[in-house]
């Protein structure tokens, strides 16, 4: 047996282990679930700070480590939010995102809600963010229900949330219920300190109804709005980021998400308003850009936001 495949036999025996002491609930679980990497076995010294430490401790004196790319545009790669949120998505898969994550200096990873914990193990130490979703990708949990899971998923690590607000009720013209439905998450995050987002899942609604959640989700304090979740009939256009950026104006970010597979795609959607980026195809973005140096240089986002630099 070579040394990638034994590697891979222990994580994945780790992982069972490790999953086992969580059913648990014991205190040896606890103790796992605190380290950088709940299940390198002491496998993975580049990847994990606690791990690293351990190894200095008993006498090493060099430590070969995961570096940053530095060829990357680092302006480019800041705007975009790395996204895995597909179903069959597997705990590999969720290192190799951090991974690519803390490679390319990606604003966030931006994973399902049972991923979190993971993901924050993977990215301890690293400046890059963990964001999930809430109320996905349909909208339509109760609103006490997103709060609770904007407040557990922050508990366990999330530093951003992007929720799928009401959209029954704001095609229904139920304002108070769309507002209410905001607040409760954007209160929840804030108390924590994370970011929130609202995902207004442009495809369902007319421009009007843009106009209404967009500024409902301003009124009700959230952080950023958001085009598209990426699971309903249509994903972002250049045309609806302007409008929800007219809307919202400086002082709220604006998140295109959903079909962003290429570099030019994303010169639009910065250009028309957008200051963050939600792509799975993040990698391929960037070495596009990378290959065409001489038109790289992106435009400066609109509008800074309710927190700075942390809208990019």
């Amino acid at each position: 047996m070579n040394k990638e495949s034994l590697e891979n036999l222990v994580r994945v025996v780790s992982e069972e282990i490790y999953c086992g002491l969580l059913s648990e609930g014991n205190a040896a679980a606890a103790s796992v679930a605190g380290r950088a990497c709940p299940w390198c076995a002491q496998v993975c010294g580049g990847h994990c700070a606690t791990e690293v430490n351990r190894l200095v401790e008993v006498g090493a004196n060099r430590v070969s480590a995961l570096a940053p790319d530095a060829s990357i545009d680092r302006s480019i790669a800041s705007l975009i939010d790395h996204t895995l949120l597909k179903p069959d998505a597997v705990y590999e898969d969720i290192r190799k995102i951090c991974d690519e994550a803390k490679r390319f200096g990606f604003a966030s990873v931006c994973i399902n809600p049972s991923l979190v914990t993971l993901a924050s193990s993977f990215l301890a130490g690293s400046p890059v963010k963990v964001c999930t979703v809430v109320g996905f990708p349909l909208g339509a949990t109760l609103a006490e229900v997103k709060a609770f899971e904007a407040e557990a998923s922050i508990v366990n690590g999330a530093q951003e949330i992007d929720m799928v607000l009401n959209i029954g009720a704001l095609k229904s013209r139920d304002l108070a219920t769309v507002g209410r439905d905001i607040r409760l998450v954007a209160q929840a995050s804030h108390a924590r300190e994370a970011i929130c987002k609202v995902i207004i899942e442009t495809a369902f609604l007319t421009d009007e109804e843009k106009v209404s959640a967009c500024s409902l989700a301003k009124a009700s304090g959230a952080d950023f709005v958001k085009t598209s979740t990426g699971f309903g009939p249509g994903g972002a256009s250049a045309k609806d980021v302007a409008l929800m950026r007219s809307v919202v104006g400086e002082d709220v970010g604006v998140k295109a998400s959903g079909g962003i597979r290429d570099w030019k795609t994303l010169q639009e959607m910065v250009k028309s308003g957008a200051t963050r980026i939600g792509a799975s195809a993040s990698v391929r973005i960037l070495q596009e850009a990378k290959s065409q140096k001489a038109g790289s240089t992106l435009p400066v986002p609109v509008g800074e936001g309710r927190t700075g630099n942390d809208y990019y």
